[in-house]
């Protein structure tokens, strides 16, 4: 495999490519020789679970990457079907390093692995992501050595109950019991006919609750809408089942699950900045005054929420790896993200969507009042959710775009963390690349609608000049 290809699949915090063309049993094999040797070289357990979502290319994948780690004498525990929360729930759970074979919220015609250390810790660029694409370049130009020792063993292990378990005993008992305007709540569910099929029915049984299911079929092609709830066009059938059910509240789970979209009583999308913050103030009344994370997308009402609740508000690039590290560097508690991804540091400071739905099941239960009623104080501003755009040259295009706002007479603060961010006192904008994708992403928030749809047009149009 070339250089070249290897840049383009192994990104800023996961591997992700086109089945058959880019991500092959031949790479993934690779890749498990390459991983093998991090672990020996990291001094981590000598035992790797890994886990597959429903995508048709997964088990072959996931068998090559077996094979290539039991062929340096390592052993694999094999999970199954799995979320990729269950995944990290595995990694943390057992205290092995873990790999995920899934392409999140990517088209069917793409794959991909998510890696971790022992307690589910991330793998990145930086802490051996670079290190492993070295020893894959390697091995598949000049043969992987053959190391003189008895060959690894692979077992089967169902930890779906043990997951399902976990996630609950992370709440007071009876939290999920009672009634909810004196009947049980109501829940509509979009599986996106990914792994949310799998791990939903077996979390929702302990609920009291009437659940309203739609695309529970695990089917990687996904062939009623794609799992990616960011786009709002994926939301539609949820919105529409919310209204023709009555529900209390609606849950969208991206292709792996680990990300959650929440849509309230009403049809109407909850923004996740609105659930960060949520989130963020329940728990810290369980630890008052500690560190929560939040990337730079995330809405200022964040902020604003953590520290009205004397906690330390710390802001993060986008991407679970920087957020991961930020949180175990920080002891933060809970960190959360724009995209849905939202972190916890009683899961190992992994991401888990199943476990922000049930505190926003437990917060509707709790409060007693519509969600609608429940999120409006986190509501403070105008956003305009994330547009893409695809652009030949992304750098030259945040390039311009800063270049254009120089000029103007507002006094604007510019900050490259992570693409460009420009704030001014009653609006702001970012644009980045995407990490996963080739597109540049662009999210506007101001005080008014009207101001962040004339600062959004204004981006824009510098992006449909070039």
């Amino acid at each position: 495999m070339s250089r070249e290809l290897l840049d383009k699949v192994i990104k800023a915090y996961d591997i992700r490519g086109l089945v058959d063309e880019e991500i092959t049993p031949d790479f993934s094999f690779a890749l498990g020789i390459a991983f093998a040797k991090f672990i020996e070289r990291e001094r981590e357990p000598a035992t790797v679970v890994v886990g597959e979502d429903m995508r048709p290319s997964s088990p072959d994948l996931a068998t090559a990457f077996s094979d290539g780690i039991t062929s340096q004498g390592l052993d694999v525990i094999r999970i199954g079907l799995s979320s990729t929360d269950q995944l990290y729930f595995a990694s943390g759970n057992l205290n092995l390093p873990g790999a995920m074979f899934t392409a999140s919220h990517n088209p069917a015609e793409y794959n991909g692995i998510k890696l971790c250390k022992s307690g589910a810790r991330p793998i990145g660029q930086e802490s051996g992501l670079l290190w492993i694409k070295d020893q894959i370049h390697i091995g598949m130009t000049e043969g992987f050595p053959i190391p003189n020792r008895t060959l690894g063993k692979e077992r089967q292990q169902d930890l779906l109950h043990e997951y399902v378990d976990f996630l609950l005993g992370l709440f007071p008992k009876g939290t999920f019991n009672q009634d909810f305007l004196s009947r049980p709540i109501r829940i509509a569910i979009d599986a996106g006919n990914g792994m949310g099929g799998h791990t939903a029915p077996a979390v929702m049984s302990h609920i009291n609750a009437v659940v309203d299911g739609i695309y529970f079929d695990l089917d990687g092609t996904f062939p009623n809408h794609e799992a990616n709830p960011i786009d709002a066009k994926n939301l539609v059938d949820l919105q529409k089942l919310v209204k023709e059910k009555n529900s209390d509240i609606g849950l969208a789970f991206d292709g792996d699950a680990d990300r959650c979209f929440l849509v309230d009583e009403r049809g109407d999308l909850v923004s996740p900045s609105a659930l960060t913050a949520l989130i963020a103030e329940r728990e810290l009344k369980k630890a008052p005054g500690s560190s929560i994370i939040y990337n730079l997308i995330c809405s200022r009402s964040v902020p604003e929420v953590i520290e009205e609740n004397s906690g330390v508000a710390l802001r993060s690039r986008v991407g679970h790896s920087y957020i991961k590290k930020m949180m175990a560097e920080n002891d933060a508690v809970f960190g959360g993200e724009h995209s849905g991804h939202f972190y916890f540091k009683d899961f190992w400071n992994a991401d888990s969507g199943m476990l922000a739905a049930l505190h926003a099941i437990a917060a509707l239960l709790s409060e007693q009042k519509p969600l609608s009623e429940l999120m409006e104080r986190f509501n403070r501003y105008s956003l305009s959710g994330e547009i893409n755009t695809r652009v030949e040259d992304p750098k030259a295009a945040i390039s311009q775009i800063k270049a254009e706002f120089s000029h103007g007479s507002e006094n604007l603060v510019f900050d490259e963390l992570d693409g460009l961010t420009v704030t001014s006192s009653e609006w702001s904008f970012n644009v980045r690349p995407s990490n996963t994708e080739p597109l540049l992403r662009l999210n506007v928030e101001a005080r008014t609608t009207e101001e962040q749809l004339r600062i959004r047009d204004l981006v824009l149009q510098i992006l449909q000049s070039r």
